[in-house]
């Protein structure tokens, strides 16, 4: 059986680290260079780094951030917010990410998923989904979390996997800060359908969310933030109740 794996996000808005309920209400939460080196020192599998004020000319600053975190961490990270094009990916690779994710762009131009699968390669490339749910359809939302569309979640991850993407990130706007437990039910649903990895992301609150997420929900991988940077669950001890509790997770 695959480990699952745990992956600390930082939001990043213009060079620190934040955290918001439902997309907003931002608080400050640290340096992410700081935080990157504890949660790599403490055992995360990877880190996932998502600029929530990207624009063009801010690229090159979100570049040097990933050349510092870069020479900080031994393990893999992914960088998103913002990105669109090739010479975007390129840019980030080069300073030192391991991937790269996308979300508007992808629902704005699709094929673009397909371009950057070929250039770099599916293991590269994450779509990140925000989902809603409305009257009990779940749809895709972009920019943030701010627009609605009208694709429907479990559809639009079909095409992204068909798309190419190595990876998706499954956020839970509902969730999203909550502490209330993940998505479990869209999550198992849209893991079981596809053949590439799901990471589960909105409302971890506790250890206990972790195990039915890998379990009922069927993640491959789940993201958090708040619970690691304002030190409510150390890594550690999470990693070890999962063992506990019968989830295989990386050592």
């Amino acid at each position: 059986m695959l480990t699952k794996r745990i992956i600390p996000c930082l939001d990043i808005k213009e060079g620190r680290t934040v955290k918001g309920v439902n997309f907003i209400d931002l608080r400050d939460a640290g340096d992410p260079v700081e935080l990157a080196k504890i949660y790599s020192d403490e055992g995360a599998d990877e880190l996932v780094f998502l600029d929530i004020t990207a624009t063009v000319d801010k690229r090159k600053t979100l570049a040097e951030l990933v050349g510092k975190v870069a020479r900080t961490i031994n393990i893999p990270f992914t960088v998103g917010g913002g990105i669109s094009t090739i010479e975007d990916v390129k840019v980030l690779l080069n300073a030192g990410a391991d991937k790269i994710s996308i979300n508007s762009a992808a629902v704005k131009n699709p094929s673009i998923i397909n371009e950057m699968a070929k250039e770099f390669g599916s293991q590269c490339v994450v779509v990140a989904i925000d989902t809603r749910n409305l009257d009990g359809i779940d749809f895709v939302h972009t920019h943030g979390g701010r627009n609605p569309t009208l694709l429907n979640t479990q559809s639009w991850a079909k095409e992204v996997c068909d798309r190419g993407a190595g990876e998706i990130l499954l956020t839970s706007m509902d969730h999203d800060g909550t502490k209330a437990g993940f998505a479990n039910d869209i999550t198992a649903e849209i893991s079981s359908m596809l053949t590439i990895p799901v990471i589960a992301s909105g409302g971890a609150g506790n250890m206990e969310h972790f195990k039915d997420v890998f379990t009922f929900g069927k993640a491959d991988a789940a993201l958090a933030a708040s619970i690691f940077h304002f030190k409510e669950i150390p890594i550690h001890d999470l990693k070890t109740y999962l063992e506990f509790e019968g989830v295989f997770v990386r050592k």
